[in-house]
């Protein structure tokens, strides 16, 4: 199984490493899973609070996704990405399971993912989101079969353990969250 968690310029640095710390760790405990960054360029990629990364894999470079991650962030600059739209329309209609967290969401929406599907994403953009047609739900994450989005970025932690959940098991789903300490009580 291949998870793809796509990186681009002005991406909110949690919104794909909360995501990519529990896919990864999953990884690391099923020799099937394989889980790896996207960026449209071999450079470095400035993300959303200036932190600078190296993708994985390019578009071009990638293996065939199974399973896609699309962080929040400025989604402005791929929502307007005609190629990266068609990707993931393609994506979808060959059967991968897309996943937005946050402002994700409008990536999947302008790629047609969303059509008819309830979903989530930052409390603050749900007016936005569901002004375009989409049914929004206020939940920390919405599963609707082909299609999974989380509300703002921590939120994206819950999806991708939920994610672990409904594709290998409950059990290493808590196995990870564990090895993450992860506690989704908050202290505050």
């Amino acid at each position: 199984m291949n998870v793809g968690i796509y990186i681009y310029e002005r991406a909110e640095e949690l919104d794909w490493a909360g995501p990519w710390e529990v896919l990864a760790a999953w990884a690391d405990r099923a020799s099937e899973v394989h889980v790896f960054t996207i960026t449209d360029t071999d450079g470095p990629v400035r993300c959303a609070k200036g932190l600078r990364v190296l993708g994985d894999h390019t578009w071009e470079t990638a293996p065939d996704l199974d399973v896609l991650v699309v962080p929040g962030g400025d989604s402005r600059g791929p929502v307007a990405n005609e190629v990266l739209i068609d990707r993931i329309r393609t994506l979808g209609a060959r059967g991968a399971l897309l996943t937005s967290v946050c402002t994700g969401a409008f990536v999947l929406q302008a790629a047609g993912a969303l059509q008819n599907k309830p979903a989530t994403t930052h409390w603050g953009s749900m007016e936005r989101l569901g002004a375009l047609g989409v049914e929004v739900r206020d939940e920390r994450f919405v599963d609707a079969g082909d299609v999974i989005t989380a509300a703002g970025v921590s939120a994206g932690i819950d999806m991708a353990l939920h994610l672990v959940a409904r594709l290998d098991s409950v059990e290493r789903a808590r196995d990870v969250r564990r090895y993450i300490q992860y506690d989704p009580d908050p202290p505050v």
